[in-house]
């Protein structure tokens, strides 16, 4: 498969359905999509739909993968809402699985700027019996690596830098947990992209994600409008092995089909 095919892009909740048909219609291969609200809600899902959808996609020859919200803290710690976080995780797999995607986005969950040591804890031990679950499914997990908040914000993100995505990826090694490399959150913290591929290298990357920034806020532009070099950061995933998908999470279509056809001539 060559680079062009391997970029797909985040239909977010649009209707699993329409999203297949226009991701076909324009010759995409993978596709990203949520499952917390409209048509797609993790509890909207009869046996029949999922075969509808899976004959879909199969059809269309397209690789789905599942993102769930960040929103939805992984590091809860109150009493009835953690268990509450642990179902909601567990149906996104069991969704995913039901689907056949390709893996499933999860995070590190976020703190309000105390306790900060046990909320790692509790999200490490989420995902440690998150990855549990997955390993007896066949399921696949992607920590995504979060984006940087400002010092005053009142929540920052966990594992959205190089030492807190240690934290989780080198205590949980299994083939059921890999990462979803998003490179426009790399950008917003100073080890930068090169920064975060110089720790982790390729190997348990699942997904890249791609948005611009001019590396001071979190936003989703179009390439070009910020300051990465995507043709630096393809050069260097591609030469270091990197093989699997790319997902856009930018703009409109039009934008995603333009900025397909520029990301497609830095091939190797």
């Amino acid at each position: 498969m060559n680079l062009k095919d391997r970029i797909g892009y985040d239909a977010g909740a649009l209707p699993l359905e329409e999203a297949l048909q226009i991701a076909a219609s324009h010759q995409f291969h993978y596709l990203n999509f949520n499952a917390d609200t409209g048509a797609n809600r993790l509890d909207n899902w009869s046996s029949d739909r999922a075969e509808t959808v899976q004959a879909l996609f199969q059809q269309y020859d397209i690789h789905l993968s599942l993102h769930t919200a960040s929103s939805v803290n992984v590091a809860e710690t109150s009493p009835f809402v953690d268990e509450a976080v642990d179902r909601y995780l567990r149906e996104n797999v069991n969704l995913a699985t039901q689907l056949g995607c390709e893996g499933v986005v999860v995070h590190g969950g976020y703190h309000f700027s105390d306790a900060v040591a046990d909320r790692m804890a509790k999200s490490l031990e989420r995902l440690k019996r998150l990855v549990e679950y997955a390993e007896s499914v066949g399921a696949v997990l992607l920590l995504e690596n979060l984006n940087f908040e400002p010092n005053d914000a009142e929540i920052h993100y966990l594992a959205h830098n190089v030492p807190e995505c240690r934290y989780y990826l080198d205590a949980i090694r299994s083939e059921s947990l890999g990462w979803a490399f998003t490179v426009n959150h790399a950008n917003l913290v100073p080890e930068g992209i090169d920064g975060f591929l110089d720790a982790f290298g390729v190997e348990r990357i699942g997904e890249v994600r791609l948005a611009d920034n001019l590396g001071d806020k979190e936003v989703h532009l179009n390439p070009g409008d910020g300051n990465i070099d995507f043709a630096a950061t393809f050069r260097r995933l591609e030469s270091s092995g990197y093989s699997k998908f790319y997902t856009m999470a930018f703009g409109s279509l039009d934008d995603k089909l333009r900025a397909r056809d520029m990301f497609s001539a830095y091939a190797l």
